[in-house]
């Protein structure tokens, strides 16, 4: 038993090594001679192989490159609508195809995807306003920079003017229409909505307090739109009815009224005229309207007179003064109910044929943003020109006015 436990590991006592048998002493010698044989033979190997990984053991197989297979095409319910694939270029509806590129899409029938698309391409693609400000056309003062008439006689209604456009397949001399909106700079999504959903050829019109009215103005241009100034000017019922700072009064010198205006022209630069805000009583004032419109003329800009008061002189006093100046012919939203305007706008076109042209105005109010745009759409269809408002206003007779100094 003794032997027995000598030779059993697991009853020897830890540390303590069995005693070396002598009868594996010569397994052990032929194990040692055998290994040194081993250790020689590999020795020799990596010589004459002069094998460049060390010996590290390696095997060499042929491996076939094939490209992966293409996944399968999701399944597609019968009839169901066509989906654009997602990515940074991809809108996901019309509205933001018409505000990111300007184009405008209308569905047949007001039909969902993926009904037929009239894709309506906006004519301000590859047309751009001389940038303003214009150096030539320029004055500093201390209200910030005045129009004028450059050196070489170019003037800011001629400069800064969107050209008339006049699709090919309108006939020659087809009748014109040109309108100007106003309100715009005071409201931010009132300005957006007016720059965006209506035509390059309507012109738009700014009010002098908006705290971005610079921007909003250079956006508009961008687009294609003409800009006006709006000039607030005294109503029969102020101050009740106040059109605000600056107002244009029959009760000032002629020259605060100067004044007033400088400081109203400072307020943006790159329009092509001015016109009036309000002003029933000083338009019907001669002595107070003369000077302003002399000062807008010689500045070489057009006057458009809105047509809401029929005691207004501009068009009387404007040919002795070399001013560009025209009067509209319809207030499209005097009545803001829908019925009014869609009658107002029948009404232009109308006298568009009659007179073979004819001018509209309209604030920038919701209601008449999307009907005139809706209404522009089929103009030219049924075979009327949507112009600048700088195409029809006539140039008035009588000697070339003096650049400024």
């Amino acid at each position: 038993m003794a032997g027995l436990h000598e030779r059993d590991e697991l009853h020897r006592p830890l540390g303590l090594a069995a005693p070396p048998s002598r009868r594996a002493a010569p397994y052990g010698r032929l194990a040692l001679l055998a290994g040194a044989a081993l250790v020689v033979g590999l020795g020799v190997f990596l010589v004459e192989t002069d094998d460049h990984l060390g010996g590290e053991p390696y095997a060499v197989a042929s491996v076939d490159m094939h490209p992966p297979a293409p996944p399968a095409p999701p399944a597609v319910a019968p009839n169901a609508p066509a989906v654009a694939p997602a990515g940074p270029f991809a809108p996901s509806s019309a509205s933001q195809v018409e505000m990111s590129s300007g184009v405008k899409v209308v569905r047949g029938g007001g039909m969902a995807a993926p009904g037929s698309l009239i894709i309506q391409v906006p004519d301000t693609i590859g047309l751009h306003l001389t940038p303003a400000p214009d150096k030539r056309l320029v004055d500093k003062s201390r209200y910030g920079l005045l129009p004028r008439i450059g050196a070489d006689g170019t003037r800011p209604s001629e400069a800064y003017a969107r050209p008339p456009l006049i699709a090919g397949k309108l006939k020659a001399g087809a009748p014109r229409i040109a309108l100007l909106v106003g309100g715009l700079g005071l409201s931010e999504s009132g300005t957006q909505d007016a720059i965006v959903k209506l035509p390059g050829a309507v012109s738009l019109g700014f009010a002098p307090y908006g705290a971005d009215v610079e921007q909003d103005a250079a956006q508009a241009r961008e687009a294609g739109h003409e800009a006006f100034l709006q000039a607030p000017m005294e109503p029969f019922d102020y101050p009740a009815n106040n059109p605000g700072p600056h107002t244009l009064l029959s009760t000032l010198s002629q020259g605060e009224n100067l004044d007033n205006l400088h400081w109203l022209m400072a307020r943006f630069t790159g329009y092509v005229g001015v016109t009036n805000f309000l002003g029933a009583k000083f338009t019907a004032d001669r002595g107070a309207l003369s000077p302003v419109l002399s000062e807008i003329a010689m500045r070489g800009l057009l006057y458009l007179d809105d047509g809401s008061s029929p005691r207004s002189l501009a068009r009387d006093i404007a040919p002795g003064l070399n001013l560009r100046a025209a009067a509209a012919d319809v207030v499209i939203d005097a009545d803001q109910s829908p019925q009014a305007i869609e009658a107002a706008l029948i009404k232009l076109e109308a006298l568009a044929r009659a007179n073979g042209a004819a001018i509209g105005v309209a604030t920038a109010l919701p209601v008449s943003v999307d009907h005139i745009g809706r209404w522009a759409a089929g103009l030219e269809a049924r075979g009327l020109a949507l112009v600048p408002l700088s195409s029809i206003a006539a140039r008035a007779p009588g000697p070339a006015a003096q650049a400024n100094p």
